[in-house]
């Protein structure tokens, strides 16, 4: 055994192996696009068969190019959470698409619930909301609208990705899903991290398809030999929200990161206290060791880089992502332009998936950098949303870690310490999801004896702080709100 970690990150939009040494040195990544599908307004689906075979290729490259699978100590597993995959046990084979975290088909259902009274009882058994986010009533749903499911019968198996993943390697021994994942299904009870029967009454799914609850490192599984030539032990899993969390080395009660990727989420770190929100933010599992949860309490936003990406590739309003930094950069202020990124509805705080994206306040004088710069700036409007209802539940920050693919873009970065008149702090590695998965699997294969011994490998960081005087940040803020509450209305 030597000292190298395979981490498998399948995100939403792509799905990448990287290769990490013991000192948090990334010795190599390969990476492929995952494409999206959009049958229907409000529906985003993937082909689980194109992630497990992304997945594969993927991971071959690292392992190859770390000498074979007798080079690895351990793969550690992160994931987009909430997308949900349904699978023939005999042959790991999908059912069905996999119905992803953005999707909105159970809005409705969600509603319908909501009014029966039920979302109480779910918040406090969850920490979650009824919204169609969550993965229980995707699970419902297709159990009742898709017949494949249905005549699956005893061979149907259904978890979120990383289940699916373990399922596959370990050529079908294995059915997990480790705590952190689990806890975003609004199917467990967080306090007893397992499987709710309230719960799984409430959407109609039967508890004999769901996968085991482990913890989020040690020995989790081993990887059929044919796959990589050699068995490689599963030593680490988490949501990506969670590792990203571990990557950035919040291990201490109040710490907090914000990850800019398709979506944004942050997290604040609350130790072995479970938090109870009044403001619609959401209670979650950080990770789970030796039986022992850390929570985190969490405000996600469902648009974030995908805004960025909704510009390029649907608007044509640039041929580049990287374009919005100079773009931004190119006026003095957003001119009055606000774009409201309500796009799959709106997250936290507000909660509203009925919610469309708006644009406001444009005139003649506007031009595509006031309209490239008012996306930019959504992303510290949203985020001081959060920070406003995170301090109302006792929770405020003192300062924040950010990553994702966006925190590459210095003027948003700058832009995000300005408005939430706090210092950001941005490691120069920022992959840091990957870099939580791969802390997890060092745990989980002895190379460490805990995270904060992991943490080691977290690097570098640069710090922006704040530099907008207070009336600008007050009139920013001002007409925001003007914004926000014409899209709320």
């Amino acid at each position: 055994m030597t000292d190298h970690i395979l981490v498998i990150d399948e995100g939403t939009t792509s799905t990448r192996a990287m290769l990490f040494a013991k000192d948090g040195i990334c010795l190599g990544s390969a990476q492929r696009p995952l494409t999206q599908y959009y049958p229907a307004p409000g529906l985003v689906e993937h082909d689980a068969a194109e992630i497990w075979t992304l997945t594969l290729e993927c991971a071959h490259e690292m392992v190859d190019k770390a000498g074979g699978a007798s080079a690895i100590a351990g793969i550690g597993i992160t994931n987009q959470r909430e997308t949900v995959v349904f699978w023939d046990r005999r042959t790991g084979e999908p059912l069905a698409p996999a119905i992803v975290w953005q999707d909105r088909r159970t809005a409705d259902i969600c509603d319908t619930l909501k009014s029966a009274g039920h979302e109480p009882d779910l918040q406090a058994k969850t920490g979650l909301l009824l919204d169609p986010y969550f993965s229980g009533s995707k699970i419902g749903w297709a159990l009742a609208n898709w017949p494949q499911l249905k005549a699956a019968g005893e061979h149907l198996a259904v978890g979120t990705v990383e289940a699916y993943l373990v399922f596959r390697l370990t050529g079908g021994k294995t059915h997990i899903s480790d705590a952190s994942n689990a806890s975003r299904t609004a199917l467990m009870a967080i306090g007893s991290g397992d499987w709710d029967d309230g719960l799984l009454d409430l959407f109609g799914v039967p508890r004999e398809i769901l996968p085991v609850i482990c913890d989020s490192a040690g020995q989790l599984g081993v990887t059929d030999p044919e796959l990589f030539g050699g068995a490689i032990a599963i030593t680490g899993m988490a949501g990506d929200q969670q590792a990203a969390l571990i990557g950035q080395s919040c291990l201490e009660p109040g710490q907090t990161k914000a990850t800019f990727g398709t979506g944004a989420f942050v997290l604040t770190q609350t130790g072995r206290t479970l938090p109870r929100s009044n403001n619609r933010l959401l209670s979650t599992v950080a990770w789970q060791l030796n039986g022992e949860r850390h929570y985190a309490l969490e405000g996600s936003v469902f648009v974030a880089g995908s805004l960025i990406q909704w510009l390029r590739d649907d608007l044509g309003l640039i041929a580049a992502s990287p374009e919005t930094e100079p773009l931004a950069a190119s006026v003095p202020d957003n001119g009055g332009v606000y774009l409201v990124p309500a796009l799959s509805g709106l997250g936290a705080p507000h909660w509203q998936p009925h919610a469309r994206a708006a644009i406001h306040g444009l005139t003649f004088a506007a031009k595509k950098a006031h309209v490239a710069r008012a996306a930019l700036e959504a992303m510290a409007h949203q985020t001081h949303d959060l920070k406003t209802a995170f301090a109302a539940d006792g929770a405020d920050w003192a300062e924040l870690r950010v990553d994702g693919g966006m925190v590459s873009n210095g003027w948003m970065v700058q832009d995000l310490a300005d408005i939430l008149a706090v210092e950001v702090e941005r490691p120069d590695f920022a992959e840091t999801t990957a870099l939580g998965a791969a802390m997890l699997a060092g745990v989980g294969a002895g190379l460490y004896a805990s995270l904060a011994e992991a943490s080691v490998m977290r690097g570098k960081v640069g710090r922006f702080s704040p530099a907008m005087s207070a009336d600008t940040r007050m009139a920013r803020l001002s007409g925001w709100q003007d914004a926000l509450q014409r899209v709320l209305a």
